[in-house]
């Protein structure tokens, strides 16, 4: 059992598994790989996210009772039987919500908000470009335009990921050609928005395609991720290769590069009062059959190995999830059944 150390003056919501999932991230391989500043000191549980029903409340707790089915950002120690983490992290899920989807939704759909709404202001009639469309986070984007009137979302992505895909965005690229060259050919001022999830692999082209006041984000380091393990050299000979923005440029040209970290903004930045107000809103829109988390799959503790391997070769449509009571052997898609099973089985 894994327990994480409390503060007693702090208040706290103590989650007990049946911690029936944990969601799984690409910033686990980055961690797991130490690509990451400040890596923490090994041993350490690895995890984010996580869904399950409420044992035990700090004594100032007020808005959760015992039995309470929960979703949680944790800052690290989410793929573990017990998590304890502040309130102000924790929500309640929605009657409709499988444990599954909620292990799924927090760090995509918070992320996808918070780029395209609170960063980039996106409005009525804008455009946006995607990559990594099949992802949770592209998935969670794609599904936030479209409840915006008039908003164009073009998306790359792996040619074998298109079919199941291809209405979710308006436009889509393979992740190899030149997209640039086709969406200048359908838009040919460019877009409003870029979400860059490569470490700035792309920037030149991605601010080649700004219109003036457009913005673009850089969210991830998916690219630095190539192997098993990642050496110092090889790190930053990948750091290196990124390209330099030139800000006399950006000024000349009208344009905004932001950067966006879901987990610093938690966790170092103290934050946690603007994320709630978000996950009230995108709670909102779930409830009203706006948006859904898309769930590739899911897999044993025990299987947590191939899962990595899934996200690293991008193999992924939508979010992968750990089952800590699940058995090895792949279980594609879904879990409703699954989830009602574990609560008639959990007598909480």
């Amino acid at each position: 059992w894994k327990f994480l150390r409390v503060t007693p003056k702090q208040s706290f919501l103590i989650i007990f598994f049946p911690v029936f999932y944990s969601g799984l991230n690409f910033i686990d391989l980055m961690v797991r790989q130490g690509n990451i500043d400040n890596p923490p000191k090994t041993p350490l549980v690895p995890g984010f996210e996580c869904s399950g029903i409420v044992e035990a409340l700090g004594d100032s707790v007020k808005g959760f009772e015992i039995g309470d089915r929960v979703m949680a950002f944790v800052n690290y120690s989410a793929w573990a039987e017990v998590v304890c983490t502040p309130v102000e992290f924790v929500y309640k899920i929605p009657d409709d919500m499988s444990f599954s989807e909620a292990a799924a939704f927090p760090m995509n759909f918070v992320t996808a908000y918070m780029m395209l709404f609170e960063v980039a202001n996106l409005r009525e009639g804008m455009s946006v470009l995607v990559h990594s469309a099949g992802g949770g986070v592209g998935q969670a984007v794609a599904q936030l335009c479209s409840t915006i009137p008039n908003v164009t979302v073009f998306g790359t992505a792996s040619s074998f990921k298109h079919e199941a895909i291809k209405d979710s965005v308006t436009h889509l690229f393979d992740r190899n050609a030149d997209y640039v060259q086709e969406v200048k050919r359908i838009s040919t001022d460019g877009v409003d928005i870029v979400l860059d999830c490569l470490c700035g692999e792309n920037t030149g082209k991605g601010l080649s395609l700004l219109k003036p006041l457009g913005t673009y984000i850089l969210y991830g380091s998916s690219n630095m991720v190539t192997g098993e393990t990642k050496s110092f050299f090889s790190f930053a000979k990948s750091w290196w290769q990124v390209e330099k923005v030139n800000p006399i440029k950006l000024y000349e040209e009208n344009k905004v590069i932001a950067g966006f970290s879901l987990l610093n903004l938690l966790f170092k930045q103290n934050r946690g009062g603007l994320i709630k107000g978000v996950m009230d809103k995108l709670l909102n829109l779930y409830n009203n059959k706006k948006i859904k988390p898309v769930v590739d799959s899911l897999w044993a503790l025990e299987e947590v190995k191939e899962a990595m391997q899934r996200i690293h070769d991008r193999g992924n449509i939508g979010k992968l999830i750990l089952d800590v009571e699940k058995a090895p052997t792949p279980l594609v898609r879904n879990s409703s059944k699954e989830d009602n099973e574990k609560l008639t089985s959990n007598q909480y």
